[in-house]
């Protein structure tokens, strides 16, 4: 075992759940402050790439070329809607629907790639349906208009998009992580350029500022170091227990520093949906969870 790719995993998912703390804090819109991430890990992740010396030897195919830009897009759609989410509901509703990604792997594998869907994979899937049903307290609503603005949509596509990266990203294997990320972020910057309000950057305080940084140099390009570092030196088995050190931190923080209590109800569906979540990253052959 490699104590020191554990202990640079888990910090880069420690880290990672805390994103939706400094979300809150940065007082700016989802577009624009993941326009600022994508800046920052381009700079910080395409210095790591040239230092390592790593783009000196990749190997451009142009298929996996086509399908990283492809990734990229749905990556930075993922990216907008979480935020989005976290605009809208509290950080450990959101975080718990986005991790129904490897649920949705399952669901688009079985559909697309022709994937076997076993019986106990569609308990699995069955089980963090109704966790959604009750996390999001479908009772409260009293007309569509209140459940659109709820944020649950905003949670459920980046989900989406987040399984949709990573089924298409399963085909490369010739391109570093490096070279991936430098490029889907390039293709991030690009797509919301033409959408940003730089008005919005006008009259924010200091700490606003450091928060925007720190979303971006540490939640991204920072993290981002660590975990593809220690990533290839991990088993899948190590990799999908740390993966959850990423959303106790973000429930950690949400409960103790933001206050949040979940009801009854919502808890029950929070246990039922990493319970379907755990089957699904123990399960052999199940890519475990990625960065957010």
């Amino acid at each position: 075992m490699n104590g020191a790719a554990m202990f640079k995993m888990t910090l880069s998912m420690a880290i990672f759940g805390s994103i939706g703390f400094f979300t809150g804090k940065t007082g700016i819109p989802a577009v624009e402050l993941v326009f600022v991430r994508c800046i920052c890990a381009t700079l910080f992740l395409g210095f790591c790439w040239f230092i390592t010396g790593q783009h000196k030897v990749e190997v451009w195919n142009k298929r996996e070329v086509i399908q990283t830009l492809i990734c990229g897009v749905f990556l930075v759609l993922n990216w907008v809607f979480l935020f989005k989410a976290f605009e809208e509901m509290s950080i450990t509703v959101a975080i718990s629907i986005y991790n129904l990604a490897p649920i949705f792997v399952l669901i688009l594998g079985s559909l697309f790639l022709k994937e076997k869907l076993t019986f106990t994979s569609l308990l699995a899937i069955i089980v963090c349906f109704l966790g959604s049903i009750f996390i999001i307290g479908i009772q409260n609503f009293t007309s569509l208009t209140d459940f659109m603005g709820s944020g649950f949509v905003w949670a459920l596509l980046s989900a989406l998009c987040y399984a949709l990266t990573m089924l298409l990203g399963k085909g490369i294997n010739g391109l570093s992580a490096y070279a991936m990320t430098f490029v889907q972020t390039i293709i991030g910057i690009l797509i919301l350029l033409p959408i940003v309000s730089f008005d919005v950057f006008r009259d924010l305080s200091g700490s606003n500022w450091l928060y925007i940084l720190g979303t971006g140099l540490i939640h991204t390009g920072f993290v981002y170091y660590l975990f593809f570092d220690s990533l290839r030196k991990l088993s899948t088995v190590v990799i999908s227990a740390l993966v959850f050190v990423d959303p106790v931190v973000a429930i950690l923080l949400d409960t103790l520093i933001l206050n949040f209590r979940p009801s009854i109800l919502q808890t029950i569906g929070i246990l039922l949906i990493f319970g379907g979540i755990i089957y699904t990253l123990i399960k052999p052959g199940t890519n475990p969870k990625m960065e957010v």
